[in-house]
């Protein structure tokens, strides 16, 4: 069994005022943090797909180990850098757990626990809090191509999930993790007055 990491990073963060994949938390980059969110999750291999500021993120983050995916469309939103991720993945990748740049307080766990429902048979796992579907999320290769069609605009898997819901199955992650996100600097300063756990 080969499950992928797939990192989207390549939006501008235009209300953050600069890039998400930039922004730095408890002295490590996010896009870092997500990186190592999925390889010490057990994904492998691992692709980080960028746009915005490409060769800053190259230059400044410790990508190590991860494959680089250019989405020069990145403007038309998250789909088309699932599109160009999934589409970078190797032909021996069974399944891929996909992951957003902006939530640094998930944790390797919850990755592990998709892993798990994916070994018992999962076609695409989904990580809840609070019983509600958030990310990341696993999908098994028999779903790329027709998550990839619904991949629109600012829309990710989350269309393909809630047309399909008996191949979805939710995976509980409110003990190993938050969800929470970060989209303007108040989030980033609310978050780090807070102090929140990233274990």
């Amino acid at each position: 069994m080969s499950v992928a990491g797939l990192l989207l990073a390549a939006g501008a963060g235009r209300r953050m005022g600069r890039p998400k994949a930039l922004v730095e938390f408890e002295g490590r980059l996010l896009v870092e943090r997500a990186l190592a969110l999925v390889t010490e999750g057990g994904c492998s291999p691992n692709h980080v797909v960028l746009g915005a500021s490409l060769d800053e993120v190259v230059a400044t983050a410790d990508l190590t180990g991860a494959t680089v995916v250019p989405n020069p469309d990145w403007q038309s939103g998250m789909g088309s850098s699932l599109r160009a991720g999934l589409d970078s993945l190797p032909a021996d990748a069974d399944a891929v757990v996909v992951t957003l740049v902006d939530q640094p307080l998930l944790t390797a766990r919850t990755v592990r626990r998709l892993l798990a429902a994916y070994e018992q048979g999962a076609v695409a796992a989904v990580a809840t809090y609070a019983g509600k579907p958030r990310n990341p999320v696993l999908l098994a290769r028999s779903t790329w191509a027709d998550v990839a069609a619904l991949a629109v605009g600012d829309v990710g898997a989350r269309a393909y999930l809630r047309s399909h819901p008996e191949l979805t199955t939710p995976v509980p992650c409110d003990d190993v993790g938050s969800p929470e996100d970060l989209d303007t600097p108040e989030d980033l300063a609310g978050l780090k007055e807070r102090g929140e756990p990233t274990g």
